[in-house]
C-alpha cells in the first residue's frame, strides 16, 4: 500500500525543481516554494548565457567539501546516459564539447529553463512563486512551513534546496542554513567559490584590461597546492579569468582561515626558461637598438612591461645591448615567476558559487534525507559541497534533486 506523501520543496533552482519532477511522477503531492517571481533564474545566468549543464567526465576529484567522497553515491545514480534521458523526456536535447562540458543544443540557457518551466506547468506540481519562506517548523512527524503570506502544515517531508549565498542580486539568500540550522543541524563556515581575486599590490590596477595566457600556481602557507594554465585578466580590484576560477574555491578556503595565500603567474607558459633566454638573447643580437622596453612589447602587451621589470629592478629603458647574462636570467626569472599576494575575493555577489554549508556527516548521501530529524532533506549547493567549474556544480544539484525526490516519494510505502 502507497500513502501519499505531502512534499515541501524550499527553492526552485536545479535540485528543488528537478525533486519536484521526480517526486510527482512517482505518485507524491508536491507543493514548491521560490522566492523569486519565477522558478530556475539562477540558470538563465549560466555559462554566459550558455547553461553548462553537465560534464560527462565527472568524478568525486572535481569537487571540494570537509567530505568530498560524499558525492560518490550520488553521481554513481546518475550517470550522463540517464540524465540524458531524462533531459529528453522534457524535450531538451544537449551537446556535448570534447573536453566533456555539456550545453543544451541550442546553446540558450533559456531553453533549460523553459523545459523545466513546461515541465512543472504540465503536472501537478504546485508552484508557489514570489513568496518567501521564513521558517520551518516540526511537529509530531509532520512539518510546517511559514512563509511571509500563511503557514501550512501537515507536510511529511520537506527537501531544502535553497541554494547558496552566492550571487544574491539573483535571489540567493542562504536562508537555507538558518533553516537547518533551526532544526538541529551544523552548518560549516561559508566563503565564495569560483569567484575573483583581490590582490594587496596596487600595480594590477595599473594593467587593468590586460588579458593573457599564464600558468597559475596557488600558494597557500607558502607552499604550492596547485598549477593551472588558462587566461587571466588583470582589474581594477586584482585578478580574474578562467584560470583565476579555476583555484578560487581553494583560495577562498584558505582566506577564510585566515592563512596566507598568494599566487604566482608564468607569463608565456607556452616556451620554458631556456627557449624564454634563447629568444632574448638572440633579439639582444639582433636588435641592440631597442630598449629592453621595446623589446619585450614583441613579446608581452605593452602595459604591463614596466611593472613586471619594477619587481626585478632593471630599468625598461635599458638598452638591450646592455644585457649581460645575469640580466637576462632576471628578466626570465621574472616572467616565469611573478608573484602577488591575495588579499580577498571578489565576495559573493560575483561568486558562481559557494563552499561550505550543510554538514555533509549529518545526511544520507543514499537518500539525502537528515540523520538528525526523519522526514528532512536536503539538495543541491545548500550542502557542504562546492565543483569545480566545467558544469559540475549543475550535476551535483541534478543528482542529489533527483535522489530526494525518489527518496522522498518511496519513504512512505508499506
Amino acid at each position: 500500500m502507497r500513502l501519499m506523501n505531502t512534499i515541501a520543496i524550499i527553492g526552485g533552482g536545479a535540485s528543488g525543481m528537478m525533486a519536484a519532477l521526480i517526486a510527482v511522477r512517482a505518485g507524491a503531492n508536491v507543493t514548491l516554494y521560490e522566492h523569486n517571481t519565477t522558478v530556475g533564474k539562477k540558470i538563465l545566468a549560466s555559462g554566459n548565457g550558455r547553461c553548462n549543464i553537465t560534464n560527462t567526465r565527472i568524478t568525486q576529484e572535481h569537487y571540494y567539501g570537509l567530505d568530498p567522497s560524499f558525492v560518490e553515491y550520488p553521481l554513481s545514480c546518475l550517470p550522463y546516459a540517464r540524465f540524458e534521458t531524462f533531459c529528453a523526456s522534457l524535450g531538451l536535447l544537449l551537446e556535448c564539447k570534447e573536453d566533456g562540458r555539456c550545453y543544451p543544443f541550442s546553446q540558450e540557457a533559456k531553453t533549460v529553463l523553459w523545459a523545466f518551466q513546461r515541465a512543472l506547468e504540465a503536472s501537478s506540481v504546485k508552484v508557489v512563486t514570489d513568496t518567501n519562506v521564513t521558517a520551518i517548523t516540526h511537529k509530531k512527524g509532520f512539518f510546517t512551513v511559514h512563509t511571509d503570506h500563511e503557514k501550512q502544515g501537515g507536510f511529511s517531508h520537506v527537501l531544502i534546496a535553497t541554494g547558496s549565498q552566492a550571487a544574491p542580486q539573483m535571489g540567493a539568500t542562504g536562508d537555507g542554513y538558518a533553516f537547518a540550522k533551526g532544526l538541529g543541524h551544523t552548518i560549516h563556515p561559508t566563503y565564495p567559490a569560483l569567484v575573483q581575486l583581490h590582490l594587496k599590490e596596487s600595480t594590477p590596477a595599473k594593467m587593468a584590461g590586460v588579458r593573457m595566457m599564464a600558468n597559475v600556481t596557488l600558494r597557500v602557507k607558502e607552499q604550492a597546492l596547485t598549477t593551472v594554465m588558462g587566461d587571466i585578466l588583470f582589474t581594477a580590484y586584482g585578478i580574474s579569468g578562467l584560470a583565476i576560477l579555476d583555484i578560487s574555491t581553494t583560495a577562498s578556503l584558505a582566506l577564510s582561515r585566515q592563512q596566507h595565500v598568494s599566487i604566482t603567474l608564468e607569463l608565456l607558459p607556452q616556451w620554458d626558461t631556456t627557449k624564454l633566454s634563447h629568444v632574448l638573447k638572440t633579439l639582444c643580437v639582433n636588435a641592440p637598438q631597442l630598449t629592453l622596453e621595446e623589446a619585450l612589447s614583441t613579446l608581452l602587451p605593452l602595459k604591463i612591461i614596466p611593472h613586471l621589470l619594477k619587481t626585478i629592478t632593471i630599468l625598461p629603458a635599458t638598452p638591450v645591448r646592455k644585457l649581460d647574462p645575469k640580466m637576462v636570467k632576471r628578466v626570465v626569472e621574472g616572467i616565469k615567476n611573478w608573484r602577488f599576494e591575495v588579499s580577498d575575493t571578489h565576495g559573493f555577489k560575483h561568486a558562481e558559487a559557494s563552499g561550505g554549508g550543510v554538514s555533509t556527516a549529518e545526511v544520507n548521501p543514499k537518500t539525502m534525507e537528515s540523520l538528525r530529524l526523519k522526514g528532512l532533506y536536503f539538495a543541491g549547493e545548500v550542502l557542504d559541497i562546492v565543483g569545480q567549474r566545467g558544469g559540475y556544480n549543475f550535476h551535483f544539484a541534478w543528482a542529489s534533486g533527483m535522489i530526494a525526490g525518489e527518496a522522498m516519494a518511496r519513504s512512505n510505502e508499506t
